[in-house]
């Protein structure tokens, strides 16, 4: 996929309150354009992306996005933005000031699912893109495509919600308040004197994480110990630690705690009378898909968004790995989807 970058020539103006001037989104594309054979409409994919991944959606599911693959990049014009406040190039609290005193850190406004969508949805109006075939999301990737179905009913003909709700629960919250907490006891976050500032919270709040993001038979099919006469189990807390260096070499504090409460933000009901009414406000195909292991965001979730999306098909996938289940379990995943491709509507 190609990396490209758009400049929004008005103010943009935040939910939560505030504006920035000169709003940056930098998204990916396939090669092949939008409009490859004359007036002929390529099939329009667009992937929204999860909290800490990129706008290549081929670097981070690789095995269902690229040439050849199920959303071939090379037969369809496949999409996908990076969100506001991620550490990938779009605006947020890690973005150079435009008068040059350095990042915004702190003084970024809060950002809100809805505000991410709105980027998007100038991204869309760029490219020329009128209607989205196919629209896919998980986690908070499906948030966003939730708030699309809702905010775009006429643009969005199909749209997969993966391992996703209607509202930020209490417990996700409790999840993200313990990682902020992590990025708070690192003297150097508040100080915020450099992007490298809250590392080390970073570390611990990405290894509260990962937790949550897996499961019980997860870690214990993959990290026991190699032998059985071990005298203190270490493997799983090795790790933890490679993976929050991991993330804290691509990524950064400030991002990460933007991000987190821009999960907190989401309500698909707020303003709109309820879940209820605006769940029933969807008018596109609609798949749902749980992950029976998902400890973060329970099937019941699921199971409520396709009882209240009019005409919804709700399809469960098992996996070992947890909420992380949408990211691996691709050969099932492909067998949901398959009909949304085969699906001659729009084409």
């Amino acid at each position: 996929m190609v990396r490209h970058e758009y400049f929004h020539k008005e103010t943009f103006y935040f939910e939560a309150g505030g504006s920035i001037d000169g709003l940056k989104v930098v998204y990916h594309t396939s090669a092949v354009g939008y409009r490859a054979f004359g007036d002929d409409r390529r099939k329009v994919i667009w992937i929204c992306h999860a909290l800490t991944a990129n706008s290549d959606a081929e670097d981070w599911w690789p095995e269902l996005v690229g040439p050849g693959k199920f959303f071939d990049t090379e037969k369809y014009f496949v999409v996908c933005v990076n969100m506001l406040g991620s550490a990938y190039g779009s605006s947020g609290p890690s973005s150079q000031r435009p008068d040059g005193d350095g990042p915004y850190y702190f003084d970024f406004p809060k950002i809100t699912v809805r505000d991410i969508v709105n980027a998007s949805i100038l991204v869309r109006q760029h490219l020329g893109v009128e209607a989205i075939d196919i629209l896919a999301g998980g986690s908070i990737g499906g948030f966003q495509a939730l708030e699309w179905a809702v905010m775009e009913p006429d643009v969005i003909r199909q749209a997969v919600f993966i391992a996703c709700g209607a509202r930020v629960t209490p417990w996700l919250t409790a999840h993200n308040e313990s990682q902020r907490m992590a990025l708070e006891a690192d003297p150097s976050f508040r100080a915020a004197k450099s992007l490298k500032g809250g590392e080390n919270g970073l570390k611990a709040a990405r290894s509260m994480a990962l937790i949550s993001y897996r499961s019980y038979d997860g870690y214990n099919s993959t990290q026991s110990e190699a032998s059985e006469d071990a005298l203190f189990a270490d493997r799983a807390g090795s790790y933890q630690r490679y993976q929050g260096k991991k993330l804290s070499d691509r990524f950064d504090a400030y991002s990460y705690w933007y991000l987190t409460y821009s999960v907190d933000s989401h309500n698909l009901g707020r303003g709109r009378g309820g879940l209820e009414a605006a769940l029933s406000s969807i008018r596109c195909r609609s798949v749902v898909v749980g992950i029976d292991s998902d400890c973060l965001f329970p099937v019941m979730e699921q199971r409520f968004l396709a009882e209240n999306i009019p005409g919804a098909e709700y399809h469960e996938i098992s996996s070992k790995f947890g909420h992380d289940g949408f990211l691996l379990e691709y050969p099932q995943l492909e067998h949901i989807m398959a009909p949304l491709l085969e699906d001659r509507h729009g084409a």
